[in-house]
């Protein structure tokens, strides 16, 4: 949308903005107002405060949730159901055994985490937590010791993948926000994600398994996992694809370990088939207008890399082991009810950046950021982390950083689309640090571990924090070479 020439000078512009973050995260923090309806409510309330003129709000406001969505809800869905049907099938039962008996029971964390990272590229945060939750507590109870030992590393990797990688509605709705290519956007956020898990998921879940011994939870032996946990749907986290269904005596076998990493690696080959042709068309090596070219950029598109993956998915996952048509697309449709939130305040929050580019605010952030020397990389993450700090959601923290950076990004110049990318992945590791009382994801590991507060804090809120600085300290490195 292009920016009209702005009413208001910048002080007010930027008082303004102050204002607007503020009543955001008063109506979600104390008066509960659901994150979409405030971001609605909020957007309309500056394009009034800025003097857009009347005519134009609900086209500002309109132009701007559409055009988040339309690369957002494909993204998400998509991935929803890929993540589904590899959770229905016991893919994740398959991958942590398979990945144990390779790297042996002295690396179980090890290969717990490895099994969470791939099984956590197209699950969310919470669900991924829930299905692991139970192999998780076996490994711990056979081979003893603390149970953040095996915990943390699989937690950290479920919110590594969450925050950094896409398809998850956070990284995708900030890339989109900035501009940045999706698919440059998952190659960082895997080699910004891996380094960053190892480090501040791995290493640190064995020291502080070593610190503190919490025991396994007696929830084996007939017991509710959930029973004594918030809601999951408690914005935050980003709610989930629906938990591991009921195990019965008829369902089909799992699928086997080379069939499950195959279909994880899908997407990401035809993603990377999509980058690589598109460089090498850019750099003059192939001819870019030529069929094969074309046919590659097509198929590793990202919504067409995820369509072909779910389709392939459901035929290997499901029609082939024995599930009928009906019951595959009964698991499929099972996973988009718990994921229409998050597309909803991720397009909400594409409304929010839509208003700040048409009223002129993001000039006159970007004119403030150039005289006080800040990059826009630091900038971004900094940004981000107050959000987050403030209001709890690592998803609201990402779309709302994205879309006040987003017209500084636009007024920034020389920025490349590498550059772009990194950004969003500091945006990603400012909304991810600093998980406290106010973040369901918070709850979620102190009521599933049976830890006390204290404890959490010590610990998760701990790893939080190392993975989101970790994460955009290379990203910041990163963009200093590239």
């Amino acid at each position: 949308m292009p920016e009209v020439e702005p009413v208001l000078s910048a002080g007010p512009l930027l008082l303004i903005a102050a204002a607007a973050v503020g009543v955001l995260l008063f109506l979600i923090m104390k008066l509960k107002l659901h994150a979409f309806l405030a971001l609605v409510l909020v957007s309309l309330l500056t394009a009034l405060a800025t003097r857009i003129p009347l005519e134009d709000v609900v086209t500002t406001l309109t132009t701007g949730f559409g055009s988040t969505l339309a690369g957002v809800a494909l993204l998400v869905g998509l991935g929803a159901m890929l993540g589904r049907l590899l959770e229905h099938s016991g893919g994740a039962q398959v991958l942590a055994d398979s990945l144990i008996r390779r790297f042996g029971e002295r690396r179980a964390p090890l290969a717990l985490g490895v099994a969470a990272l791939l099984f956590g590229f197209p699950i969310f945060f919470d669900a991924g937590l829930v299905v692991f939750l139970p192999i998780v507590f076996t490994v711990a109870l056979r081979l003893g010791g603390s149970l953040l030992t095996y915990g943390l590393p699989v937690a950290g990797a479920f919110a590594v993948m969450h925050a950094f990688v896409p398809p998850h509605p956070g990284p995708v709705a900030a890339a989109e926000l900035i501009g940045a290519d999706i698919g440059l956007v998952l190659v960082f956020g895997l080699l910004v994600g891996l380094p960053t898990w190892y480090l501040g998921g791995y290493l640190f879940g064995l020291w502080a398994g070593r610190r503190y011994d919490v025991a396994v939870p007696d929830i084996l032996s007939g017991g509710n996992a959930l029973d004594d946990t918030p809601d999951p749907s408690v914005e935050g986290t980003s709610p989930g694809i629906a938990s591991s269904g009921t195990t019965t005596a008829t369902r089909p076998a799992p699928p086997r370990f080379g069939t499950v990493v195959g279909i994880l690696l899908l997407p990401l080959v035809l993603i990377f088939l999509n980058t690589g042709l598109s460089t090498l068309a850019a750099n003059g090596t192939v001819d870019e207008e030529s069929f094969v070219v074309r046919a590659g950029q097509l198929i590793g598109a990202t919504p067409v890399a995820l369509l072909i993956t779910v389709l392939v998915a459901s035929v290997v996952l499901g029609l082939r082991r024995g599930e009928s048509g009906a019951q595959v697309e009964s698991i499929v449709n099972s996973a988009l009810g718990p994921v229409c939130a998050i597309i909803l305040i991720t397009g909400a929050g594409g409304m929010f950046g839509g208003v700040l580019r048409a009223s002129g605010i993001g000039t006159a952030l970007a004119d403030v950021l150039g005289d006080i020397g800040l990059p826009v990389i630091v900038a971004a993450f900094v940004v981000s982390v107050l959000l987050r700090v403030a209001q709890g959601s690592a998803t609201v923290a990402l779309t709302t950083a994205a879309g006040l950076m987003a017209p500084v990004v636009e007024a920034s110049s020389g920025l490349s689309s590498i550059d772009l990318a990194l950004i969003v992945i500091a945006i990603a590791g400012g909304a991810t640090v600093l998980s406290h009382v106010n973040d369901s994801g918070f709850w979620l590991v102190s009521r599933f571990f049976r830890m006390d507060e204290k404890t959490t804090l010590k610990t998760w809120t701990v790893m939080e924090t190392l993975l989101g600085t970790i994460g955009f300290l290379i990203a910041l490195v990163l963009s200093l070479f590239l």
